[in-house]
């Protein structure tokens, strides 16, 4: 596992495996976030993934008749926010400064500074913010 400068992993976070996970620089993820790394999970720069975030890397083929597992890693570029609640299926990358609003389960791949939400999520307009700041809160008992 490696964690950029300025990142922070607040309590109460699970991981599902040791290893494979990347985080860049003055990013974080909040407390009670569930990371199922098993296929691996890299996050950039200035990210910040709010509490109870769900982001899985590994599930079941539904049409195989022995139901085996399939995934792939999930990637998050520079300068994305993850509000509360949401969930990252495995497989999707969501691209540089996008945001996924509250409760979304984002299943495709989310392109550049769109902002989407819903189950599942879908693009509801782009943002304004070309370079947003720094989603780092590197101290203790934050949020």
């Amino acid at each position: 596992m490696r964690i950029g400068k300025r990142s922070c992993i607040h309590r109460y976070c699970k991981f599902f495996h040791v290893g494979k996970f990347v985080m860049g620089k003055n990013s974080v993820v909040n407390f009670g976030c569930y990371l199922d790394n098993r296929r691996g999970i890299t996050i950039g720069n200035n990210v910040g993934i709010a509490h109870n975030v769900k982001i899985y890397t590994l599930g079941h083929n539904i049409d195989s008749p022995q139901f085996e597992t399939k995934g792939s890693p999930v990637v998050i570029e520079d300068g994305v926010f993850i509000f509360s609640n949401a969930m990252i299926m495995p497989g999707v990358t969501l691209h540089h400064n996008c945001v996924v609003l509250p409760g979304s389960i984002v299943t495709k791949d989310v392109e550049e500074n769109a902002i989407v939400g819903g189950n599942p999520a879908k693009i509801l307009r782009k943002r304004n913010v070309i370079n947003p700041p720094s989603q780092s809160y590197n101290y203790w008992f934050a949020l």
